[in-house]
């Protein structure tokens, strides 16, 4: 039976710490729950997962840090986080951008778990279709957000405004995808080379995708 490992144990008790916090008196309670659903859903998945099919801890590491993003949005609702309302005033900016940062997360972590994955099931026989598809996987998992955003708003009406986040911005469905593009283009061309350094580590030889 596998072991867990020490650092591993220490993400998780990072992420228990912050959502522990998040959920002591958040802003609005309906708000909190639809922000942190998908990173308590991601949890339990790797947790039963995580025996059969352990990640490698660079993955692990970034789905923490995107968790703790969800937690912070959760607690205060979006565009009320404090410390991008302080940016908000010294930039001059015309909103609170913090819910900007959640998307390219939501590209940029979601580009590693499936590069992880494709790799490691032999998805693809050629790497150089790697890229495209990862980004077609970060962008129907965008795609598929602004869906629920929707669906949500026209179930609960004005009590999904904080979750929407939209703060009056018309193209802010398309803003948020467009992010979301970006954190995963940006995951591939910067941790790319770690990513298969790490892969290498927890994987036996085998034939490299060409």
């Amino acid at each position: 039976m596998r072991r867990p490992q020490t650092f591993h144990v220490l993400l998780l008790f990072a992420v228990a710490i912050v959502f522990c916090w998040s959920g002591w008196r958040p802003h609005d309670r309906f708000t909190w729950w639809l922000e942190t659903a998908p990173g308590l859903a991601g949890l339990a998945i790797l947790i039963a997962t995580y025996r059969r099919f352990p990640l490698t801890t660079l993955c692990y590491t970034l789905i923490a840090l995107h968790i703790c993003v969800l937690c912070v949005g959760g607690h205060y609702t979006y565009a009320r986080v404090p410390l991008f309302d302080w940016l908000r005033s010294t930039f001059h900016w015309h909103r609170n951008h913090y819910d900007r940062l959640g998307h390219i997360m939501q590209g940029f972590v979601p580009a590693i778990i499936a590069r992880e994955v494709i790799l490691r099931l032999g998805v693809v026989n050629k790497k150089k279709w790697l890229p495209f598809l990862v980004v077609c996987v970060c962008l129907a998992i965008s795609a598929f957000y602004e869906l629920v955003e929707w669906w949500t708003a026209l179930l609960s009406g004005s009590a999904a405004d904080d979750f929407l986040g939209s703060q009056g911005d018309v193209w802010d469905t398309q803003s948020d995808m467009c992010l979301a593009l970006i954190g995963a283009v940006s995951a591939l061309l910067l941790l790319s080379h770690f990513h298969d350094r790490a892969l290498r580590q927890i994987q036996p030889a085998r034939k490299p995708v060409e």
